[in-house]
């Protein structure tokens, strides 16, 4: 009998394998178009509606709401609302919205309620950890000093202005140290920037999260990845920013290609392309025939093109110089880049990824945020490197429209209630983070609780 038993739980293991379900939330569909074609954002919004049961609107909770007429009304802007229409905006309702009144503005648009369950492993109680902490920051915001973004702004312009100055001087230039000093600090002011910028384009529409263009990358597209995606599915089989890199890197809990032990080289040959990458992919969808994917490109994502112009027009040097040393600065800012985020927060052995065992099937979403998240200790503190390197990591993930100088502000009642609700809030050092993740990516047995 043994041998019958064996082969019929082969069997099982293949069949669920088919079905495709999730590992950690065996109750969720398995995403739809996940593994397929080029995993751009604008794909990922599709396999969304898909499995959301938003009925060509929008869904919240188990309701659903026809937005359409509130679209150019919208305080955040009207982008938020064209690229969620269709599917299930719980996560970002609840995370985007500070003020009790968005949900009095929101009944008014109710249509009916939802013929299906929600398509999320995430709860938001009111006597929950998320909820609690939401509502006590909104009155700690309060008693913060006004205008105290100004001093991220002043990081990010001056981060521009560098970018702007050494990109030129690495063309004026003769000397050879000279000419290389200016184009480091041009590529790491670049990267930094557009770290810097990524505090702009979660909030309402603003010029500088437009800096984010001119690494080629689209803010827009990051709007999908990052902020709808990776943000409010963070860890999970829904987040992009996962998924988008596989097959290359496994970063998830799973039976992995040899290759997956050479993490780290294949990382040092795809991070410099993530740039021009992100561009290309974006482009190609200019030539397919559905409508919103033409829809989705914009004048912005030319944006790009104006540094290699301005070093082009202001150096003197000449064009095809200009193209060679403005790829230069591209690619080593996209190393530089990819790094900082792929070694910021997320990947580690000790952090939640699907695959791991979870305590419940249903989890409040800010303890599951703080599950998939690990801050470092020589990054926090400083406002500086929190905007360039990824910083104050947990207390974005909560506040994600918050300017990150406020963060450090709401830290008393942010441990209060990790301390109340057990919320597992760790700490570590960079480097233990930078080991981490390639541990991560080549990591195959899940995390298992403690018995």
């Amino acid at each position: 009998m043994a041998p019958k038993d064996s082969g019929y739980i082969e069997l099982a293991h293949q069949r669920a394998a088919e079905k495709k379900t999730h590992v950690s939330f065996p109750q969720l569909k398995y995403p739809s178009l996940r593994d397929d074609g080029l995993r751009h954002p604008v794909q990922w919004l599709q396999g969304k509606a898909m499995d959301d049961g938003a009925e060509g609107l929008w869904r919240v909770h188990e309701k659903i709401y026809d937005l359409s007429e509130f679209m150019n009304k919208h305080p955040g802007g009207e982008e938020w609302l064209e690229l969620s229409k269709g599917t299930d905006i719980t996560e970002a309702f609840e995370a985007h919205h500070l003020n009790p009144i968005a949900e009095k503005t929101l009944q008014k648009y109710y249509v009916r309620d939802a013929k299906t369950p929600r398509n999320s492993p995430f709860t938001f109680e009111e006597d929950g950890f998320f909820k609690t902490v939401k509502r006590e920051a909104m009155e700690e915001l309060k008693k913060i000093p006004p205008n105290i973004s100004s001093k991220s702004n002043l990081i990010i312009d001056g981060l521009f202005g560098t970018l702007l100055v050494t990109s030129v001087l690495s063309l004026w230039f003769t000397n050879y140290w000279a000419v290389m000093v200016s184009y480091l600090i041009a590529s790491l002011s670049l990267a930094w920037m557009a770290v810097a910028a990524h505090n702009y384009l979660h909030r309402k529409t603003n010029w500088r999260m437009y800096l984010f263009n001119v690494t080629l990358w689209s803010y827009r597209d990051f709007r999908v990845s990052h902020v709808l995606s990776h943000h409010l599915y963070p860890n999970t089989l829904m987040d992009l920013e996962v998924s988008a890199f596989e097959p290359m890197l496994l970063w998830n809990p799973r039976k992995k290609p040899l290759y997956a032990k050479f993490t780290f080289l294949i990382e040092l040959a795809i991070f410099p392309a993530i740039f021009l990458i992100s561009f290309f992919k974006r482009f190609s969808l200019n030539f397919l025939d559905e409508s919103f994917f033409k829809k989705h490109y914009k004048w912005h994502d030319g944006l790009g093109f104006l540094l290699p112009l301005w070093m082009y027009v202001v150096s003197g040097a000449s064009l095809y110089d200009s193209i060679i040393m403005w790829l230069w600065i591209i690619c080593t800012g996209s190393f530089i880049f990819a790094n900082i985020g792929a070694n910021a927060a997320h990947h580690h052995p000790d952090i939640f990824k699907d695959g791991d065992q979870v305590k419940d099937a249903t989890i409040d979403w800010g303890l599951h945020n703080l599950e998939a998240v690990m801050d470092r200790t020589d990054i926090n503190g400083s406002l500086f490197k929190v905007l360039t390197f990824f910083g104050d990591h947990a207390m974005h993930h909560l506040f994600p429209t918050l300017d990150h100088a406020y963060l450090s502000y709401l830290y008393p009642i942010f441990l209060k209630n990790c301390k109340k609700f057990r919320g597992n809030f760790r700490m570590t050092s960079s480097v233990d983070m930078f080991m981490g993740q390639l541990k991560a990516a080549m990591k195959t047995d899940p995390n298992v609780l403690d018995s």
